[in-house]
């Protein structure tokens, strides 16, 4: 290797390329041993974690393609680890940590483990997980408590610990979450994948440092770190300055749910960008409020979205962005706030974020869609074991200036996937009864909001327990630009011939006895343009495809659709007068 280029103070752009690409890959491959070593099926399966590279001092500099949402908050709470370790940090460490206010965590089923990286005896970063485990103990099985008042009645909190000291198991700590949670061997066995992974990255570090060597590797990092903030902001200088202002509401939770409001106002001046959500309602005794890391990540997420330039994922590209939040509101509760269920909170300040963004860059924004997941939990005992089957159910997006809204996908803030039918019935006594698009569901536009989706889950043990966190009912997903809201979200139990509609967020768990039935329709996407304005070939081929019946496109596009010999056309006279 040639000594003199590693003297080089900034790295030569394509081998910056070269480094950031296997920065990349390392950074799936973390990601890649989750998924084939985790145990539940909401880490395995829907894909709720998250895996990141970072430097000495917390900083990201490569991430794995899972959620957005964590991802932005990993600086916060590896920067709270290393106040609290110093020194004390050995290559064969393994830390762990959850706690919303002892460990900048997110809530407590998130829960973070990291391995340093060591190169010439010095620490060069961390190989860095986060995963939402099956089961953290606490008040209600899957630890989503939307009733829970306070912290303690959430799970097991777990400061800054090293789960492996040195290279030996920390067997107290490991018996303890043991003992704490529903589901020991899953719990276990996805930290051991966390683990797994943490060393696939960090080998994977180590073999890049000896073949590229310690000054070129460093020098990449902050190279690309530099190249970030200067992409962002360039991207931040189009936007037009000025101050965007949207507010957006959560149902609230329970029987006489009270509306959560979340108000923002964007400010962009030049190259510098503020995200202020002053206004925003105190934080709630219920289990939505979002912790500061969280609410900042999910800024950095929407933000990211809306811009065009292959920005590197890491940290550079925060630095442009100034989040602001009234410390003892929903988005930047104290303690001991309840946190449990924050992802709600999460999903919908990108949505507000939207909002106001969309009166910057419309052509960059698509109208309101579902809301990110649904999280059902369903939870009892099977053969003398309990069981607890929770899931992220992904909806549908709302339609943009270019594009009809697409159905079945992640929400922005969260790339996670719905479960197989098949593997849920494999593994639970669950039998799903429905899973498809609901016709005439989506907002009616010039290009139409997504479908809603429909999800009936079947009981088939002696009793369970029934817990969901869902939304945008009483607020369901606005339209943009004259175009019309998408459908709200329905909650059902049939239990016989009786039929009980449910709040779309609990507050404590519904009793479910074998046979009866959760029927869930999650939120629409919202259209994007004036209805009548859709062409009437697009309106014709939702009718021929089921996503809009023929009264559906009389009443909702001004478009009749007639019969000629087996074939459905355009009747264009008839059109003509509707739309007249």
């Amino acid at each position: 290797m040639d000594t003199q280029q590693t003297q080089i103070p900034s790295t030569d752009p394509f081998l910056l390329e070269v480094l950031r690409n296997a920065f990349d890959t390392i950074a799936e491959e973390i990601t890649l041993t989750i998924i084939r070593t985790a145990y539940s099926q909401i880490v395995r399966d829907s894909l709720d974690f998250s895996t990141a590279l970072c430097d000495a001092q917390g900083r990201t500099f490569a991430q794995g393609v899972c959620t957005p949402m964590h991802l932005g908050s990993f600086l916060d709470a590896l920067r709270n680890m290393l106040a609290e370790v110093g020194n004390d940090i050995d290559p064969e460490d393994y830390f762990i940590m959850n706690d919303p206010y002892a460990a900048a965590g997110q809530h407590l089923p998130d829960i973070y483990v990291v391995k340093p990286i060591y190169f010439g005896g010095a620490l060069k970063g961390w190989s860095t997980t986060l995963a939402h485990h099956s089961d953290v103990g606490g008040i209600v099985a899957g630890s989503n408590a939307l009733g829970a008042t306070e912290v303690w009645q959430e799970g097991f909190r777990i400061p800054v610990l090293k789960l492996i000291d040195k290279g030996v198991r920390n067997e107290t700590l490991w018996k303890l979450i043991g003992l704490n949670v529903r589901t020991p061997e899953l719990v276990h066995g996805d930290l051991q994948a966390q683990m797994a992974a943490c060393a696939t990255g960090a080998r994977g570090m180590v073999n890049l440092y000896d073949r590229y060597g310690v000054e070129t590797i460093d020098q990449a990092i902050v190279d690309l770190n530099d190249y970030a903030r200067r992409l962002a902001a360039a991207e931040i200088s189009d936007i037009p300055n000025g101050t965007y202002k949207f507010t957006d509401h959560i149902d609230g939770i329970g029987d006489t749910p009270e509306p959560i409001i979340l108000n923002v106002a964007v400010t962009v001046n030049d190259a510098d960008i503020v995200i202020d959500w002053e206004g925003s309602s105190p934080m709630v005794a219920g289990g939505v409020n979002s912790t500061f890391p969280f609410t900042k990540a999910c800024a950095y997420a929407a933000l990211r979205s809306v811009m065009s330039a292959d920005i590197p994922n890491c940290h550079g590209f925060t630095e442009t962005v100034d989040v602001r939040a009234p410390e003892g509101t929903v988005v930047r509760p104290v303690s001991p706030g309840p946190t449990g269920a924050r992802g709600i909170t999460g999903y919908r300040m990108i949505d507000c974020l939207f909002g106001a963004l969309a009166q910057a860059v419309p052509d960059r924004v698509a109208a309101d869609g579902s809301g990110g997941s649904t999280l059902p939990t369903i939870s009892g005992m099977q053969d003398g074991k309990p069981f607890i089957f929770c899931e992220t159910a992904m909806g549908t997006w709302g339609a943009s200036r270019d594009n009809d809204g697409q159905e079945g996908v992640p929400h922005i803030g969260a790339n996670q996937s719905n479960v197989p039918i098949e593997m849920i019935e494999t593994a639970y006594p669950i039998r799903i009864e429905r899973y498809g698009f609901v016709d005439d569901s989506g907002g009616p536009g010039k290009k139409r909001g997504g479908l809603a989706i429909q999800r009936d889950y079947r009981v088939l043990s002696e009793n369970a327990l029934l817990n969901v966190r869902s939304d945008k009912r009483a607020y369901p997903p606005h339209g943009l630009f004259d175009g019309s809201d998408g459908a709200p979200s329905m909650n059902y139990i049939d239990s016989g011939n009786e039929r009980r509609e449910l709040p779309v967020l609990l507050s404590e768990p519904v009793p479910m006895r074998r046979d009866d039935v959760f029927r869930h329709t999650m939120s629409s996407g919202g259209g994007y343009g004036a209805a009548f304005e859709r062409d009437c070939n697009a309106v014709l081929q939702d009718v021929i495809l089921g996503k809009v019946s023929i009264e559906g496109a009389r009443r909702d596009y001004g478009v009749s659709i007639a019969d000629q010999a087996g074939h459905l056309v355009v009747d264009h006279a008839g059109t003509a007068a509707l739309r007249g």
